[in-house]
């Protein structure tokens, strides 16, 4: 577990380098419009639900391949950072953004499914929300390295998307010298099959959960243009802007643990309807008339509480109904639900920013949001409650 973390947490520092100044390097540096961000930002989290059941298929297939397959995905995230370098107009940059969420979509089920496999029912919560804990660290420190290669380099852009490559080497390096390999005694008497691992929808508890995930998913908006909202409300200078997801980081690490232990106890699924809650009263906030400096701090210590509510949360409830043999594709199945349904949120997002501004944007997000979640409340999955 601790080795595992520590790879999220390295790999972490090098993707959230590149996320922090991406925002700004695309509207600022090449001039995109809020459209033209909106699909590109909507490939970056969205275009891993296309490899997602790829790669939980392919874990689950080899028993205890669920290391390798993951080390396959971090490995192509790796390799994409330098090609930023050279990707200077939309179409390049959309092909390199592919190909490095390709790479996350093919580790992240395999990932999730070894934490799941190493921790026991009554402590997967807390097991999600240790790991998470520790890639959030990670997400902390890659903005603030970003931040202090910008004030200190003249090409700091290059010199970012540089250094988040050679630290993104090392997080290959770490996975493949110290993770164990997975259980490799999780292995069904048939060898899984897509459509085995599509089967596992019509089970009630886990079809609600990824229901919930995508009709959820399609009323939040990207961490992207959160900051963004935050900085034209706020007048917040270029050279601060990378550090806008230090706040959310440092209130995702910090809650990450006790939320988990906490849905461990009172039930996941309250915990995670919560969550959208948070998220919620951090939209509101950017759409009321206050621009005092502690606007970004709320905003961001809720933005920070959505994620520990819901991301490991979320995976500790979908793995409550999935057999072992399965797992790992089983995750995928609601992995990709809410990644398709985030992808085409950052799509119309984006468009309705462009056509109508950002405020009415944000409003329909907010009512969409709010519907989606006490449709949620509703709907309570078989299994997310604690014995």
């Amino acid at each position: 577990m601790l080795a595992l973390g520590t790879v999220s947490l390295v790999t972490d520092v090098s993707s959230e380098m590149v996320t922090a100044v991406l925002p700004l390097y695309l509207v600022t540096g090449l001039g995109l419009s809020p459209l033209g961000f909106g699909l590109l930002d909507g490939v970056y989290n969205g275009f891993s639900a296309l490899v997602r059941l790829v790669g939980g298929h392919l874990a689950d297939r080899g028993g205890g391949r669920h290391k390798w397959v993951a080390g396959f995905g971090y490995g192509i995230s790796a390799v994409c950072k330098p090609l930023l370098l050279i990707a200077h107009s939309l179409t390049p940059i959309g092909l390199v953004l592919a190909a490095d969420r390709t790479g996350k979509g093919l580790r992240t089920a395999p990932r999730d499914a070894l934490i799941s496999l190493s921790s026991t029912p009554e402590t997967r919560g807390r097991a999600f929300g240790v790991h998470r804990a520790m890639d959030t660290a990670g997400a902390l420190l890659g903005p603030l390295v970003a931040f202090l290669i910008l004030r200190a380099t003249v090409d700091g852009y290059d010199a970012v998307f540089t250094v988040s490559f050679c630290v993104a080497v090392a997080g290959v390096l770490v996975l493949v010298l110290f993770v164990p390999g997975g259980r490799g005694g999780a292995v069904a008497a048939e060898r899984p099959t897509l459509r085995g691992a599509v089967g596992l929808l019509r089970g009630r508890g886990l079809r609600r959960i990824a229901v919930c995930a995508l009709l959820l998913g399609l009323a939040t908006v990207s961490d992207s243009f959160v900051y963004l909202l935050l900085q034209r409300r706020l007048g917040v200078p270029d050279r601060w802007f990378a550090l806008l997801p230090l706040g959310t980081a440092a209130s995702f690490l910090l809650l990450a643990v006790p939320l988990g232990r906490v849905a461990d106890r009172v039930g996941r699924w309250a915990v995670f309807v919560a969550g959208h809650g948070a998220l919620l009263a951090a939209y509101a906030l950017l759409l009321l008339g206050w621009h005092g400096s502690g606007l970004a701090y709320v905003v961001l210590a809720l933005h920070g509480a959505f994620y520990a509510a819901t991301d490991g949360v979320l995976m500790a409830a979908a793995s409550d109904g999935v057999p072992e043999a399965l797992r790992s594709s089983g995750l995928a199945l609601v992995q990709t639900g809410q990644a398709t349904a985030r992808f085409a949120c950052s799509l119309l997002f984006g468009a309705a920013w462009t056509v109508w501004g950002d405020r009415a944007a944000l409003a329909g997000a907010a009512v969409a949001l709010a519907v989606c979640a006490l449709f949620s409340l509703t709907l309570r999955p078989k299994g997310t409650v604690p014995a």
